[in-house]
């Protein structure tokens, strides 16, 4: 692990400013035998083009696109290498160039970063991002085995080929260190998945309750089953721009800043470090917390922490002009493979500081309407489903998290939610107590894409640019 020098930590300039305009998915199921790879990425692609309100026709919008990046976890999964290219002369964009990008389960974030600079550098005017994952094509057991070769297959895989194993004891360190009560991660999963209730994409959308939630079976200690994500089929994409065209496509065009942080594989094998501050703290803020992990032979990141997380929200609040997360930030989606990713996220990227995420969860505030005030939450999360509820269609998912994001800026999120045809279409009926989870007038929002037990992340930020 590098020590840094002042190169290390320069804040990411890029030439020109990165636009996305427009969004598409499809729905997210365990199983989709009646589409092939390519058509569940058509999906996706069509309702980007055709559905987002765009100024010019679906065509014209095409005929723009300069590249094209594509994010998929494992070949595996379809027994078919290099799918971007089926996926690419599927779609009509051969012969222009494309590339294919994995970083596990941050791929879908990484895809939309290397996009991002294409159009950053002036490669591309138009380029799309779309990434998918196909994993109903094994056996459950055969796609744990697939994922949790994404860990250091020296130590962690020795754990079990499951990535709760490899969650368990940093969800157990994390609930030692900062004497987490198993109730908050509950509620965690209770509000995830209550809010997939109102998705037409979602795949496990369920109203439970946190008893319901700590009586269920144990996956790995002390994580349960409503606690985890599944695994999931579909696809999901946005078109990036530069700020000529994104005003010549849409009149809400929004804003990206997007950078990524990583650290080793090998959780166990984390060098301490001091915490990188993020604009609105200092070292007096964590003075408490260094003393309080001394006494229990704590350190930073440790087990309890993701150092690629903060890497990448130090980089790009910089970027973005971030001051003061909770006040700056409208919304956020977290990387919810696992409630305990949740709640360590919260404090990774400053909505709280570390050691007082559960209190973040407790004071309603991650909630769109504050439970405990009755109030808005003042940086609603996961209002998507996030993973627990709505996908984890792990090429995908950071795309997906950008798209639900970005459709909340534009104030879209009953237009891509409550439908009923776009229900229909999915073979499922809009639920009579359907609620629109729309923020009232929001103009920043956060998206995580997150891989393994934190080995690469990024952080994108989007602001409305109207």
């Amino acid at each position: 692990m590098i020590e840094f020098h002042p190169g290390n930590l320069r804040i990411p300039k890029w030439t020109r400013p990165v636009y996305m305009v427009a969004a598409g998915m499809s729905d997210f199921r365990k199983r989709y035998p009646e589409k092939k790879l390519e058509e569940l990425c058509m999906m996706a692609f069509r309702m980007m083009l055709e559905e987002n309100d765009l100024k010019v026709d679906p065509l014209e919008a095409k005929g723009h696109i300069n590249f094209a990046c594509y994010g998929e976890f494992a070949d595996h999964f379809q027994d078919q290498l290099l799918c971007e290219a089926k996926v690419h002369d599927y779609i009509g964009l051969d012969p222009l160039g494309n590339v294919g990008i994995k970083t596990g389960g941050a791929t879908g974030g990484s895809t939309l970063l290397m996009g991002a600079t294409t159009i950053a550098s002036g490669l591309s005017d138009c380029t799309l991002v779309l990434g998918w994952e196909r994993m109903d094509e094994v056996k459950t057991w055969t796609g744990n085995f697939y994922i949790a070769s994404a860990a250091c297959k020296d130590f962690e895989t020795r754990l079990a080929r499951n990535y709760a194993s490899y969650y368990a004891p940093m969800a157990r360190r994390f609930q030692e260190m900062y004497n987490v009560d198993e109730r908050v991660r509950a509620a965690i999963a209770v509000k995830n998945r209550g809010y997939a209730c109102n998705s037409p994409y979602a795949q496990q959308s369920g109203k439970h309750t946190i008893d319901e939630v700590l009586n269920g079976d144990m996956v790995s200690d002390p994580l349960r089953f409503l606690e985890c994500c599944a695994m999931s089929v579909g696809s999901a994409c946005v078109l990036l721009c530069s700020e000529e065209l994104a005003y010549k496509f849409t009149d809400k065009p929004v804003k990206l800043s997007i950078a990524g942080g990583s650290h080793t594989l090998r959780t166990g094998d984390r060098r301490p470090m001091r915490i990188p501050l993020l604009p609105n703290e200092t070292e007096e803020s964590y003075k408490k917390l260094y003393k309080d992990m001394e006494k229990q032979d704590g350190r930073w990141p440790g087990f309890e922490s993701f150092g690629a997380t903060r890497m990448a929200a130090y980089l790009v609040y910089r970027m973005a002009g971030i001051k003061v997360p909770i006040e700056d930030l409208d919304l956020v989606e977290t990387h919810d493979a696992f409630t305990i990713s949740d709640l360590q996220t919260y404090g990774d990227v400053g909505l709280t500081l570390y050691g007082e995420e559960q209190e973040y969860v407790r004071s309603g505030e991650c909630y769109l309407k504050n439970p405990n005030t009755g109030k808005p939450g003042k940086c609603p999360a996961n209002l998507s489903g996030g993973l627990l509820g709505t996908m984890h269609a792990v090429g995908a998912t950071g795309i997906f998290q950008a798209d639900e994001v970005m459709w909340q800026l534009q104030g879209k999120y009953d237009k891509f939610h409550g439908d009923p045809k776009l229900w229909e279409r999915y073979g499922k009926k809009k639920p009579a107590d359907w609620e629109s989870l729309q923020v009232a007038n929001p103009r920043r929002g956060l998206a995580i894409s997150h891989a393994g037990v934190g080995s690469h992340v990024t952080c994108a930020v989007m602001e409305k640019a109207w």
